[in-house]
């Protein structure tokens, strides 16, 4: 049942394509590029014998190899590489038994399994990368759309003074930017062999130990860092604090498309589709689902980098547990990410906007969102604390009486003296109080591009 239902939520929560680098396959795949690159490294520094490579080559291919039959080895063996390893050999030795002798030599497990790792995540790196690039540039297209669209800026969810929606969407565009500069810069420390032998000397390959390091890393593509890093976990758990912070950065998307689409606000809407966001029940309902999933990755990815933080801490040359807490946990990360990206994709190219309500919902407090602005006025002219005072005084009669703010100013001996019509006009319109909000989406729009570039 429980298998059932997660396949039921995969296309909700993933992206095929990134459940594809992570399954079963793609995992044992991983691993047997690994050992068919060891195969051409030894045997490019003269290690094993040219003749081997072919036999173990052809046998790393992940469709020869029966899944439940690894699985159940893999609870008894305690990882994955050991059943793989030997099930490997029996594929060679069925074509060629001197080439058996030479599959994995002087390998791990670990080395098999965190290098064939590494491939993977330089598969779900290239997906990452693939995706928030159109995303910024949706995001970077709206922000420039709405850059003079004005709506009640919001702070502990109460109406402050007002901002844009252009501003508003420069600042998701503006950390994505940041994560994208991220997702570029952990690259180098990320993508890095993993080859250390036993206890990581790679002394069973003797003089032999550096040069078939090096052959096997230009084999993979994969930088050869300064050692290897068996218990020291820092690349992996960098980059699953990026994947956190992205589904942060995401989910805080999510909260606010999804308030603003609440039915008492109704200014900023998914687009419809045939079938999206309605009730089982209420036909009337146009329910937020693509940000449904940007809030629940957020929500969930928190104790997913958590655990991998947990985990470092790891024993001596080789970890008991934590090694193993790690297997399942950032793979899950890079579902949760990519399937919230997926929805941020299909919502915000087609963002609907309804500027006549963000308008009328900026009168809904007859004016006093705009009090701040008529306050730091009239301070130039009677000092801050007495402008303070009477504005104050003014608002809580705006709605003791439930007229406009302007209306009470306008009645208001004190503030006319010093602030005509005219001017009361003008500082109680948001069009004019809107400070440095096309500066922000200009500067968000420049970040954007020249990372784009």
């Amino acid at each position: 049942m429980n298998f059932l239902s997660k396949r039921l939520f995969d296309r909700y929560f993933s992206n095929a394509a990134m459940a594809s680098v992570f399954s079963d396959t793609g995992r044992v795949q991983g691993m047997l590029d690994f050992e068919a690159a060891l195969a051409r490294a030894e045997a490019h520094v003269g290690l094993i014998p040219q003749a081997a490579v072919a036999p173990i080559e052809v046998a790393c291919r992940a469709e020869l190899y029966d899944f439940a039959e690894l699985a159940e080895a893999i609870a008894i063996a305690g990882n994955s590489a050991i059943p793989l390893v030997k099930a490997l050999g029996k594929q060679v030795a069925a074509t060629d038994q001197t080439a058996e002798r030479y599959v994995h030599l002087g390998a791990t497990s670990q080395d098999a399994m965190d290098s064939g790792l590494v491939l993977q995540l330089r598969q779900a790196l290239a997906l990452l990368e693939a995706d928030l690039a159109p995303l910024a540039e949706a995001l970077a297209v709206q922000a420039e759309r709405h850059v003079d669209s004005v709506l009640p800026g919001r702070t502990w969810l109460q109406h402050a003074t007002p901002v844009t929606l252009g501003m508003k969407i420069a600042g998701w565009l503006g950390a994505l930017t940041r994560h994208r500069q991220r997702l570029s810069e952990l690259k180098p420390r990320l993508l890095v062999l993993q080859f250390g032998g036993a206890a990581g000397t790679l002394a069973a390959l003797g003089e032999q130990a550096w040069p078939v390091s090096e052959a096997l890393a230009e084999e993979l593509g994969l930088a050869l860092p300064d050692q290897p890093w068996h218990t020291q976990r820092d690349r992996l758990v960098e980059f699953a604090a990026l994947l956190g912070l992205i589904a942060g950065s995401l989910g805080k998307l999510g909260r606010d498309l999804s308030l603003l689409m609440q039915t008492e606000v109704a200014e900023v809407f998914e687009p419809s589709a045939p079938g999206k966001g309605g009730s089982s029940t209420m036909p009337h309902k146009r329910n937020p689902v693509s940000a449904a999933v940007l809030i629940a990755a957020a929500t969930r990815a928190p104790g997913l980098v958590a655990t991998m933080f947990a985990a470092m801490p790891q024993e001596h040359e080789r970890s008991l547990g934590l090694w193993h807490a790690e297997w399942e946990t950032l793979p899950e990360l890079c579902r949760l990410v990519s399937g919230a990206l997926q929805q941020a994709l299909i919502l915000l190219p087609g963002l609907e906007v309804d500027a006549t309500r963000m308008a009328g919902n900026l009168e809904l407090t007859q004016g006093l969102v705009l009090a701040e602005a008529v306050s730091i006025a009239l301070a130039q002219r009677i000092g801050r604390d007495a402008a303070h005072q009477l504005i104050e005084q003014c608002c809580r009669q705006s709605l003791a009486e439930q007229r406009h703010l302007r209306t009470i100013l306008g009645d208001n001996p004190t503030v006319c003296a010093q602030l005509n019509a005219a001017e009361l006009d003008r500082l109680l319109d948001p069009g004019h109080y809107l400070g440095q909000a096309r500066r922000w989406v200009a500067r968000a729009l420049a970040e954007h591009r020249a990372l784009s570039i």
